[in-house]
């Protein structure tokens, strides 16, 4: 038995449902569930009886439970005393652009305050970016604009934003209301986007939304070029342009330039904190607990 699997079960019998649990551990439901059950296949006896109303322990399920916490409690010691020992290390996290600034600050603030000797490293990256450093082991933690599919990393939502349209002021007097620009007010204008090769299924997401409403998308971005705000800024002043933005734009907006809310909101931008399933680490835990609070 594995110390990650008593954690669980400790989690479900403390929370009293296997949802509870998933949330504190930062795991999905599924993957505390077939934990469960992958225990009483091992032991032999039924550790829970479960009920509309939550799970209880069975007899066996509490001695396990028990146990179970004297041996993390034991673990846990050693690894702190193992880990005054250690110089420090580090934590590399991956941040997409137009990411709002508050998101890690306080984040980071609150890991520092915890790790003193955890010393953090950004690396900018688009989504798929993140992934291929992800998966080779040169990123800790990555902000992704896509929730990952399969199990070689567990996922958490932590920012959604209803994006609007930046374009030229004189254009937006004309297209938009005092509640802002129908979707289909855009017909007609070149949308600077993103490469596909960034982000796909978010791409996908937006292109189609763009199409449902009417508009025409031109040849794909450059490949390997993410636009930074001047340059939107520049591209959109024309007045034959657009692009999104979220309300809360990093960047202060030229006068020339006016952001608007799209009615109904048709386009909401997900941010998902991202890390390997199999890490153990306990500042890379902090971390992503803090991010769960915001």
């Amino acid at each position: 038995m594995e110390i990650r699997e008593m954690r669980a079960f400790v989690a479900v019998v403390e929370e009293g449902g296997l949802s509870a649990a998933a949330r504190r551990l930062h795991v999905s439901q599924p993957a505390v569930s077939q934990t469960v059950q992958a225990l009483e296949r091992q032991l032999g006896v039924q550790l829970l009886v479960r009920s509309n109303a939550g799970v209880q322990p069975t007899e066996a399920g509490m001695t396990l439970a028990g146990e179970a916490r004297a041996v993390l409690a034991r673990h846990d010691q050693a690894v702190a005393a193992v880990t005054r020992h250690a110089s420090g290390s580090l934590l590399r996290v991956g941040l997409p652009l137009e990411l709002p600034p508050d998101l890690m600050s306080r984040a980071l603030a609150d890991l520092a305050e915890a790790f003193p000797g955890t010393r953090v490293q950004v690396v900018h990256a688009a989504t798929t970016g993140q992934f291929e450093l992800l998966q080779k082991g040169e990123l800790e933690l990555g902000l992704v604009r896509e929730r990952p599919v399969g199990p070689e990393f567990d996922a958490m939502l932590v920012l959604e934003e209803r994006l609007g349209v930046l374009l030229s002021k004189e254009l937006a007097d004309k297209l938009g209301g005092s509640d802002g620009i129908r979707l289909d007010a855009l017909v007609g204008l070149e949308w600077i986007g993103f490469a596909r090769e960034g982000s796909p299924a978010w791409h996908d997401e937006v292109t189609a939304i763009f199409r449902s409403h009417g508009l025409e998308i031109g040849p794909d971005t450059t490949a390997g070029h993410s636009l930074i705000s001047e340059l939107k800024f520049a591209a959109v002043s024309g007045g034959g342009a657009f692009t999104l933005a979220p309300p809360n734009w990093t960047q202060p907006i030229p006068e020339h330039l006016a952001w608007c809310p799209l009615l109904g909101s048709p386009l909401v931008r997900r941010t998902w904190a991202v890390w390997p399933a199999s890490s153990h680490r306990r500042d890379l835990g902090h971390l992503v607990a803090a991010l769960d609070v915001l």
